[in-house]
């Protein structure tokens, strides 16, 4: 059994930034790992991902804004949001998907906006 534990979420005004950590149990190794969020009354999105070949995929509402990365122990994640919009409000979780294992899901951060 694989435990995300998010970190780094909270209130910030328009404009503003936030960093997310995401740190997966265990020593899983490099899996492809990324970000999802969901407004209230809203579908759950992909936000970021990154795959195991150091490429890194955005959703284009996020793109030049956020960045993904991975920590130097790999199984992290983080997630830089600058220039953050209202819109942007959501809880954010990250994933990771080991090979022939179902995904694994964080508990959620709230990232709050305020215009």
């Amino acid at each position: 059994q694989v435990q995300l534990v998010e970190s780094g979420g909270g209130l910030v005004q328009a404009g503003g930034s936030l960093n997310l950590s995401c740190a997966a149990s265990g020593s899983i190794g490099i899996n492809p790992m990324g970000w999802y969020r969901q407004a209230p009354g809203k579908q759950r999105e992909l936000v970021a991902a990154i795959p195991t070949d150091g490429s890194t995929n955005y959703a284009d509402f996020v793109k030049g804004r956020f960045t993904i990365s991975r920590g130097n122990a790999k199984n992290t994640v983080f997630l830089q949001m600058n220039s953050l919009k209202p819109e942007d409000t959501a809880v954010y979780y990250c994933y990771v998907q080991l090979v022939a294992r179902p995904r694994y899901w964080g508990q959620g951060t709230q990232v709050t906006v305020s215009s």
